[in-house]
């Protein structure tokens, strides 16, 4: 049903082109449309995204393309491409839904507190560790905010700040990406997760190099601390022995595969409470300075919420810290 409707969104779009209506004033759901199916390419993963059905997010982008009279989105039933129109416009459609979210922020203003809706991206090497704490603090010191929460490896969130489906990100530093600008927030180190009796436990003395003789877990293609791990052992002209063809898609599991014997992994000090109570594991540390990673809040350079993240960044500063 959904390819049908598609089709016949196609046919009209096509043919009402260069017949704009003067008068046309697009919403902000058309608006959120087009923004998302520029971001993802993909109709259906778009709708899910603005959680609306495929038909309701084609309808919204056939409507806007009719009232503007301008093709925006080139698709057919095996690909999606923003037109050169569309391109042009796709900044100044981003603007609007932030000049609105902003608005609504001012309308529920509690004094200078951010308040208003926000769409904030997590790592999910970040996520877990930090939102118990940071949820509360929030409801607390921001009680005007409303917090849309998302969880995701890096390069789907820096891709929806661009495309502005987020507002601001927390992600490992630097993001590296034109038109992006980064808080730097604090570093933390790297923690030697191990099975119970292994020889090196306990120890705080370690060189980097030593990766280099250990069957080392790493998580799937796409995280980031897959990439640190691998940046380290790079650093010391080290290959790690990888353990084999053991994969996985969450920290949680990287480290029961650890107490399970089949190898040890490198984990971020925050995540070290919640991942070694679970299981017979024992860590190790390196010596200073030890290897890790910086983290911090990432948003478009374009942004006029600046100072919100700021005050943000300096919240998420004060949270405890294992």
């Amino acid at each position: 049903m959904s390819s049908v409707i598609l089709e016949a969104n196609v046919i009209n779009c096509t043919t009402l082109i260069g017949m704009a209506d003067q008068s046309y004033q697009p919403t902000l759901s058309q608006l959120r449309a087009f923004v998302a199916i520029a971001e993802y390419r993909h109709f259906g993963t778009a709708a899910s995204r603005l959680a609306v059905s495929q038909p309701t997010l084609s309808q919204s982008l056939a409507a806007l393309e009719h009232g503007l009279g301008v093709q925006l989105i080139e698709r057919s039933t095996r690909r999606v491409l923003v037109t050169a129109a569309g391109e042009r416009l796709l900044g100044q459609a981003m603007a609007t839904l932030e000049a609105a979210d902003r608005f609504v922020a001012a309308a529920a203003g509690v004094g200078d507190s951010l308040t208003g809706p926000l769409r904030m991206g997590f790592i999910p090497t970040v996520a877990p560790y930090v939102l118990p704490a940071l949820l509360p603090t929030l409801r607390q010191h921001m009680p005007g905010l409303t917090l849309r929460v998302v969880e995701d490896q890096t390069a789907r969130l820096l891709d929806g700040l661009r495309a502005g489906v987020l507002d601001v990100a927390l992600v490992a530093l630097p993001s590296d990406v034109n038109g992006l600008a980064e808080i730097p927030l604090y570093s933390e180190d790297f923690v030697l997760v191990l099975p119970s009796g292994h020889e090196l436990a306990g120890r705080s003395d370690l060189a980097p190099d030593i990766v280099a003789d250990l069957p080392l877990l790493l998580l799937d293609e796409g995280h980031c601390l897959r990439d640190q791990t691998l940046e380290l052992c790079r650093s010391v002209d080290a290959r790690p022995d990888s353990a084999g063809d053991t994969r996985a898609a969450s920290l949680a599991t990287v480290v029961q595969c650890v107490a399970g014997g089949l190898g040890v992994t490198l984990v971020p000090r925050m995540a070290i409470p919640v991942e070694t109570k679970r299981g017979r594991l024992e860590t190790a540390r390196f010596a200073d300075p030890a290897p890790g990673r910086t983290l911090g809040l990432v948003f478009r350079g374009s942004s006029t919420r600046t100072e919100d993240f700021e005050r943000l960044a300096e919240l998420i500063r004060r949270l405890p810290r294992p």
